[in-house]
């Protein structure tokens, strides 16, 4: 069956159906990543964004029981150039169309996904359609897209987040217990605190200061998610209180997003975003470059020079991304917070930064604030 793919600005590329007929309809961006599909597609960040694998082999491992960071597929669309025709994994419980099938994701083969991601990078990300099925003319698919939602100032966490708190419990003895706020929370990140002996309690996005102290945490975590943080003013007021609180506070991608914009620093859309597994960082403070995975189109506007100041005292930008120079880390001097852009926990991409977790636990036990 023949299928489109039509972004805003007019341009069509033609293809095959891959995974469920349909429309959809989203913002348009690429993965440059060559393993973690299944990551990717079960990653809440990426909820509506129709995403375009750079790998032009995509799906011969399949999908299994083992991978998933969440227990759907997020993604509004998905494209690749050549869907493999087998499924040759040991691992694999079934053939990735399938499973895009059963979980009604309409996507696209067989286009040129080089030329699409260059347009990508040259125009920037933007609205995008996927059409296969249908008896819509051309011109009635660009009109249909130019009609759908742009991502700047879209609130998506009450889509992604839990609606009643739960609890990952740690592995061996239970030294902590950290409150991870649920903006769109992979499964890698409690796994990774488990690991270090960290219980994690997860809540709803829209939980409240005192809900969150009421749980008497020794840390408090802010997670990934997808949306406008511009758009979290809700959550952004929780965090300054929590900031008051002298409770140690780590966030990951939109939870560093969030921590800025509770500093008092703006926000601003990247062009086309950082989104794979294979981003160079310079961690400023030991001077390492660091191999990290990003899904990311929006960034922090502060000085990546020097001491900044806020009402919460002095701080610093500790990491810089090395192809463009966007601001990836920054953590408070005089309070125990920090945060960074990228995703130390890896699923999918390298371990470079996995230490991280380590940092912030052993910044909670040092200050003991509620542990035994």
């Amino acid at each position: 069956m023949k299928a489109f793919l039509v972004l805003d600005d007019g341009r069509i590329f033609e293809g095959k159906k891959y995974g469920a007929a349909g429309k959809t309809f989203g913002e348009a961006v690429f993965a440059t990543g060559m393993t973690g599909y299944q990551e990717t597609l079960t990653d809440p960040s990426y909820h509506k964004q129709v995403v375009v694998m750079t790998s032009p082999h995509i799906g011969n491992t399949g999908i299994n029981l083992e991978d998933n960071e969440s227990n759907k597929f997020w993604v509004a669309g998905f494209v690749v150039r050549n869907p493999s025709p087998i499924t040759s994994n040991w691992r694999a419980s079934d053939n990735l169309e399938d499973e895009l099938v059963r979980q009604e994701v309409v996507g696209i083969s067989n286009i040129d996904t080089r030329a699409l991601t260059r347009h990508l990078r040259d125009r920037g990300a933007m609205r995008v359609g996927i059409f296969s099925g249908t008896e819509l003319t051309r011109e009635e698919m660009v009109v249909e897209v130019r009609k759908s939602n742009q991502m700047t100032g879209a609130f998506l966490s009450e889509a992604v987040s839990t609606s009643t708190p739960y609890v990952i419990e740690a592995k061996g003895q239970n030294r902590f217990k950290v409150v991870a706020l649920d903006l769109g929370i992979k499964a890698a990140t409690p796994r990774s605190f488990a690991e270090r002996g960290v219980e994690t309690v997860v809540v709803p996005f829209n939980s409240s200061a005192a809900e969150i102290l009421a749980l008497n945490p020794d840390g408090i975590f802010l997670s990934n998610g997808p949306g406008d943080p511009a758009s979290m003013t809700q959550v952004v007021e929780a965090v300054r209180e929590l900031l008051a609180s002298e409770i140690p506070i780590f966030g990951i991608c939109f939870g560093h997003q969030i921590l800025g914009r509770a500093l008092g620093f703006e926000t601003y859309k990247l062009q086309f975003g950082h989104r794979g597994i294979n981003q160079p960082v310079l961690d400023r403070t030991t001077g390492k470059v660091e191999i990290t995975a990003h899904n990311h189109g929006f960034a922090i506007k502060a000085p990546t020079e020097g001491i900044f100041t806020t009402v919460y005292g002095r701080g610093e930008v500790t990491h810089v991304g090395l192809n463009d120079g966007v601001v990836e880390g920054l953590r408070l001097l005089d309070k125990p917070a920090f945060s960074v852009q990228y995703h130390p926990e890896a699923a999918a991409g390298p371990h470079d930064s996995n230490s991280i977790f380590d940092q912030f636990a052993n910044t909670v036990r040092s200050l003991g604030v509620n542990s035994a």
